[in-house]
């Protein structure tokens, strides 16, 4: 006989567990939450709360979404990562949250967490990156790319969508109205929407949600040909990060000279570069643990000195 679950109890279990998924999740309603609170107190003691002409945006939001303008992403780069949690509308961050939930349930079937927040985070990368490109590029968008910005977590949420789409084409979901249908089918009606849609308003939006899609298809093709693209957010791969950067490049930039001025034979030099990299080494491990902060001046110092050698 089949246990009838309730779907609040369902929620609470999946918010108790810790999973990448329920984390980008909590992150985007928890953003979506500071920054509808912030209007409010803005609107309530009637502070100036948009940026000058400007209309359909708040001024934190503003600072927060990705500008189409090359210049102004010069003074706001971070703005490449923040706009992918941002939201301001209930129905938008509502709509992107659902099919996140059951888009990254379905990934999660398959493929590790890992690969979803990888996804997630470049395909707001390259979502963010086809709509800067487009609003640059094409005469149409010549007097708005001047004050144009883009906000929202759609281009994240397609790109696991379609990853999902292209790694278990012929999975079946159940959709009100529409019975079971296909993934492929669903993700190909999603694109083409978004595709039709470009001229009919929000075409920076549409754009980047384009991005986003290309990631997903473009990664899982790739991972199915045995080209793995995941990108380790995790302390791993910043300690691969600072290792590349503090590693000496080539032998000519690395101190070849004892300390009386004779040229080094090459044991000395193979010890001595073994003996530094091993220094590095323990710091870089110090950081993942600890964090930068924990280190010595001295460690800091050797850190900096190491990667002028790159």
């Amino acid at each position: 006989m089949h246990q009838y679950q309730n779907p609040l109890d369902e929620a609470r279990k999946f918010f108790r567990q810790k999973s990448i998924l329920n984390r980008l999740i909590i992150i985007n309603v928890a953003v979506f939450v500071l920054v509808n609170v912030i209007n409010l107190f803005l609107w309530l003691f009637q502070v100036q709360n948009n940026p000058e002409g400007i209309s359909g945006i708040s001024l934190i939001s503003y600072y927060f979404a990705v500008p189409a303008d090359l210049k102004s992403l010069i003074f706001r780069p971070w703005t490449l990562f923040t706009y992918m949690f941002l939201q301001e509308d209930f129905f938008h961050i509502f709509f992107n949250m659902i099919v996140l939930y059951f888009g990254g349930r379905i990934f999660l079937e398959y493929l590790d967490e890992k690969k979803l927040l990888s996804t997630y985070i470049v395909g707001g990368l390259i979502g963010a990156f086809f709509y800067i490109i487009a609003f640059n590029l094409f005469p149409v968008f010549g007097e708005s790319v001047y004050y144009s910005v883009a906000l929202g977590a759609s281009a994240s949420v397609l790109a696991i969508l379609v990853a999902v789409s292209t790694y278990v084409p012929e999975y079946s979901v159940v959709l009100f109205l529409f019975g079971k249908v296909k993934l492929k089918y669903l993700a190909l009606v999603v694109v083409l929407i978004d595709v039709l849609s470009i001229t009919r308003g929000n075409a920076g939006g549409h754009i980047a949600h384009l991005g986003g899609a290309f990631w997903g298809f473009a990664y899982i093709y790739l991972m199915k040909n045995g080209k793995d693209l995941t990108f380790n957010f995790g302390s791993m791969n910043f300690r691969r990060f600072f290792k590349y950067f503090t590693r000496p490049k080539d032998n000519s930039k690395f101190d070849t000279t004892a300390s009386n001025g004779r040229p080094l034979t090459d044991d000395e030099y193979n010890h001595r570069r073994n003996n530094h990299q091993d220094r590095i080494d323990d710091i870089l491990d110090k950081i993942s643990k600890s964090g930068y902060s924990s280190l010595t001046k001295e460690e800091k110092e050797l850190l900096f000195k190491s990667s002028k050698k790159r």
